[in-house]
Formats: C-alpha cells, sequence, structure tokens
C-alpha cells in the first residue's frame, strides 16, 4: 500500500460526498458524525495510506494538551522573579489538567518562534506575559485565531486579559505620600511600549491631579523610557539639585539603580529623600532601610490566567478582562522623620 501524498482533505470530502467536516470529524473522533459515514471515511484513508500534513492534522485532532507560555526575550533579570513565578502559577493548573507547558521566547521584533509553533500545531492555545502598545506577537495570534489570554491589560477589547490593578494600586500610594505632606514628588518610569508602565505612570499622574496636596506638575518630574544607569543618575542628579522630596520608581531595577546611585553620594534615605517602588521583588528585600512598595500575587494571577485559557480551549464563555487585587506595604524608606 502506497501513500498518496497528493491526497487532501478536501479529495477525501470530494470522493465520499460529505463535507470536509465530517472528513476531520472521523480523523480525530470527536464531534457528531454517523458510525456508518465514520467507518466510510477511515476506510478510504486507510486504502489511500492517507496521512494529513501538520497543519490538517492539527485542525482535525481534538488536542495537543500543550500550551504555549510566550516570555519576552528582552527581560531584565530583575523581572525574571516575576516570570518564574507566573510560570509556577501556569505549571500547577496546567499540571492538574494533563497539560504540558511549551516556552517561546519571543520580541515585539521577532516572533518566528512564536510562528512556527502555531504553524506546526504544537499548543492548543497562548499565554502572552506582556502586553505591548505595539504588540505584534498578540495582533500575529488575533490573526490565527488560535486561543489566547495576556498576562497585562490592554486597550483591545478583543483580547481576553488577566492584570493586577496597576493604576489603582499606583494612585493610591501615591496619594498616601502626599497625604504625608509630599509636595515634589518625581516618578521615573520604563519603556512607554511596555503597556504596564503606562498604567504605572497614569495611577501616578491621577493622585496628583485628584487628591489633595500640592503634587509636581505633569511633566515636570515625570520621566519615560529609562532603562540603563546612565540615565537615571542624570535624572538623580538634577532631581537632587532641585530638592525633590520622593522618588518613586515604576519597577525594582530603576529603584535599585536610584538607591545605587543616592549611596554613592552619601545620601541618606528617608532623611534626605524619600523612595518607593510600584513593584516589589525579591531584588530589593534586604535593602535597609526596607523599601515602600506595591506588592501582587504573580503565582495567583498565573493561575487565574491558565484557568482561563483552558476553559477558552474548552469552548466556554470567558471574561473579556479581570483585574486581580494588590497590598500597599509603606516601610521605612518613606517614614515620616
Amino acid at each position: 500500500m502506497t501513500e498518496d501524498k497528493n491526497l487532501t482533505i478536501n479529495d477525501i470530502a470530494d470522493t465520499l460526498g460529505v463535507s470536509k467536516t465530517t472528513v476531520s470529524r472521523a480523523i480525530s473522533g470527536k464531534g457528531r458524525i454517523g458510525e456508518e459515514t465514520r467507518n466510510r471515511v477511515l476506510q478510504y484513508i486507510e486504502e489511500h495510506n492517507y496521512r494529513p500534513n501538520v497543519i490538517a492534522k492539527g485542525l482535525a485532532q481534538s488536542r495537543t494538551y500543550n500550551i504555549g507560555l510566550v516570555i519576552p526575550g528582552d527581560y531584565n533579570i530583575v523581572e525574571l522573579p516575576f516570570f518564574q513565578n507566573c510560570m509556577l502559577g501556569i505549571s500547577k493548573i496546567a499540571s492538574s489538567m494533563d497539560y504540558d507547558v511549551l516556552v517561546s521566547i519571543v520580541t515585539a521584533e521577532d516572533i518566528s518562534r512564536l510562528q512556527r509553533v502555531v504553524v506546526n500545531h504544537k499548543v492548543d492555545g497562548f499565554i502572552l506575559t506582556r502586553t505591548l502598545v505595539n504588540d505584534a506577537p498578540a495582533e500575529y495570534l488575533k490573526e490565527t485565531g488560535i486561543p489566547f489570554v495576556t498576562i497585562g491589560s490592554t486597550e483591545d477589547s478583543s483580547v481576553v486579559w488577566i492584570d493586577n490593578d496597576h493604576q489603582s494600586a499606583c494612585r493610591e500610594l501615591t496619594g498616601r505620600l502626599i497625604a504625608q505632606g509630599m509636595e515634589r514628588i518625581a516618578l521615573i518610569g520604563g519603556n512607554r511600549n511596555h503597556m504596564v508602565n503606562r498604567y504605572r505612570v497614569q495611577g501616578f499622574l491621577d493622585a496628583c491631579r485628584h487628591l489633595e496636596g500640592n503634587a509636581a506638575p505633569e511633566g515636570e518630574y515625570v520621566f519615560s523610557d529609562v532603562e540603563d544607569m546612565e540615565t537615571v543618575e542624570k535624572i538623580v542628579e538634577k532631581l537632587l539639585r532641585e530638592k525633590i522630596q520622593c522618588i518613586i520608581s515604576t519597577d525594582d531595577y530603576l529603584c535599585g539603580c536610584v538607591l545605587n546611585i543616592l549611596q554613592q553620594r552619601k545620601i541618606r534615605v528617608p532623611e534626605q529623600v524619600k523612595i518607593a517602588s510600584f513593584y516589589d521583588s525579591s531584588f530589593l528585600e534586604n535593602y535597609m532601610p526596607s523599601v515602600t512598595s506595591i506588592q501582587f500575587d504573580i503565582e495567583e494571577l498565573g493561575k487565574m490566567t491558565c484557568k482561563t485559557l483552558l476553559a477558552m480551549i474548552e469552548g466556554q464563555e470567558v471574561p473579556g478582562q479581570r483585574l486581580l487585587g494588590y497590598q500597599i506595604s509603606m516601610r521605612d524608606s518613606t517614614k515620616e522623620m
């Protein structure tokens, strides 16, 4: 028996006088189809030694029992615990449902690995661990129609996402600092193409506009797209000259840079300048004085995202957007003196 390499599902459907969907259901063993019709399709396939190509087989089979986890290739070492904790939560849920997790490393500029996984039908759905303003991975997955969920908010209403409420958390923390009487507060933020940074900055600006207190005018002490020590150093020097009272960073990498620069210049925290971070990773846990920050349950975020994706794969209706909570830890770095 030789394989007819040119045979397609269309050919089989035309020859047997059935639909392509019927042929796919016969191959996969799933879906409503009469037993006689199923046997007729399978007999024809066996006689012609038909083997579906990779994409057709993926469409026909019910599951791979793999989910894809997309990690950004440009993360820094301080972000690693976030992705590890996300992966831990995702893996626990996936394993409990007999799924395995396939990790792909992509960047906004190169999604070829993601495309290869889709074309070869390696997974039943994806989790994206970062949302972007110009989000090539999300746009590609939307085009394919494969189920996916993002860890991180997006303004695209067609995307299912789960996130911590960064905007409210940052607004509340900034509001608390303003309530302490701080009138000159600066914010140092990272890449503006990362949606999380946009929401954190927006929370800061919300507090400055709407809560009582004379916060810094919008823009005067807000720095974005800061990603290296040299840039942070120039900003901190400017802020020290202008007698800033508190410096907030959108993440712990930037906060660590600020703290190192202050130490080098023998600037005392919180006596001379107060410090806070809009995140709370293990990177700063041993710093003295302890750093005021916002805590998020990242493992729970991963679990919830995986549950949502698996529900989508099952064809269930899921909420389009979901925000999880946070805790604010007021520590010694912003202590009133």
